[in-house]
């Protein structure tokens, strides 16, 4: 059996960052290794990292030598890289379901969760889809509620006679028999906790985005630089991409929080399902753009920690060598999107 490997918390709940040891390889490196996503968006393994020895990083074919793997057949390990390579986002909403759909199978599914620090985190973005939950189980009646945790809590109470009737009360609201009711309380804390990952996820990009497109503005308004026709079309191309991927975002979480208020009007077990069914369709087009562009935003900040590092010169100078790369799989993704689509339900 390979050996426990311990996942970093933020690891875990990044992004670009795909731990290895949540799975199982023959190669021992490997699963004290993990994939992360570039600047130019392509994924790379690092095989170690830390203060003062750097990161040490490899393309995922060029481990063929440096493991002594054959290359006819392909080595297990390196097939499934190359399987992992190729997914736009490791966040762990997104793998859920990229792993499912490429049939890779996850011993430890704690390994797809996000971390205990980052939950707690999370816990003033959820407050948005706890307290419905609390009005249909309480009504009116002041409950001290600061987490999802506290929701489950109602359930724990020493009063037995006292948790039997809330849940009857939410069986009966939600359509569901009392035994069903543990499971539905999982997914619903599931679900939304994932959308207050994105949505937290968005919210740290968005000063990151507007620095960066004002130094767009200042190298279109520089006499030398906008004489650069290439130069002036790249920084239009990438604006574009990202105004527009971060609207579509906006957009659905919009959608999501619309679905989320409607069903509460009316509530059962089988409009929730529909709402859950609705949101997890668009995990991984969120993931992938989340990702793409907070990998792209964090090269600039590490290059340009403020205003005062990197004239225009120097910035236009980094937008069309490394902001520039790997644009077109930024375009993709938003073009490969699935439309939002109606939930049809009766008010």
């Amino acid at each position: 059996m390979p050996e426990d490997v311990p996942i970093r918390s933020e690891d875990r709940d990044a992004l670009h960052i795909l731990p290895l040891g949540i799975l199982e390889f023959e190669t021992g490196p490997l699963r004290h290794a993990k994939l992360i996503k570039n600047a130019h968006l392509k994924s790379i393994v690092e095989l170690f990292s830390g203060a003062g020895i750097g990161s040490g990083q490899m393309e995922i074919d060029h481990l063929q030598s440096q493991f002594g793997w054959s290359s006819n057949p392909p080595h297990k390990d390196l097939r499934m890289l190359r399987k992992l390579g190729k997914l736009p986002s490791y966040d762990v909403y997104s793998l859920r379901i990229l792993f499912r759909e490429q049939g890779i199978h996850v011993e430890d599914m704690s390994g797809l969760r996000l971390s205990s620090g980052k939950r707690a985190e999370l816990t003033e973005y959820m407050k948005v889809f706890t307290q419905p939950l609390i009005q249909q189980i309480y009504g009116n009646d002041d409950v001290d509620i600061s987490s999802f945790g506290d929701v489950i809590g109602l359930f724990q109470d020493p009063d037995a006679k006292k948790v039997r009737e809330k849940l009857h009360l939410l069986s009966s609201k939600l359509s569901i028999e009392i035994d069903e009711v543990p499971l539905f309380l999982e997914d619903y804390g599931d679900v939304f906790l994932s959308l207050s990952y994105y949505r937290q996820c968005m919210e740290k990009l968005e000063p990151q985005i507007d620095d960066f497109l004002e130094s767009l503005d200042d190298i279109r308004g520089n006499f030398q630089l906008r004489q650069n026709l290439n130069l002036i079309e790249t920084c239009r191309t990438i604006e574009y991409t990202m105004n527009s991927m971060m609207a579509a975002v906006t957009g659905r979480f919009e959608t999501f929080e619309r679905y989320t208020g409607s069903m509460w009007k009316s509530v059962d077990a089988a409009r929730f399902r529909q709402v859950k069914c609705f949101i997890e369709d668009y995990h991984t087009t969120i993931g992938a753009t989340l990702c793409a562009v907070s990998v792209k935003m964090s090269a600039w900040t590490r290059m340009f920690p403020n205003k005062d590092v990197g004239g225009a010169v120097r910035r236009s100078e980094f937008i069309g060598g490394e902001m520039k790369q790997g644009i077109e799989i930024l375009q993709a993704i938003e073009a490969n999107a699935p439309n939002i689509e109606k939930i049809d339900w009766a008010e």
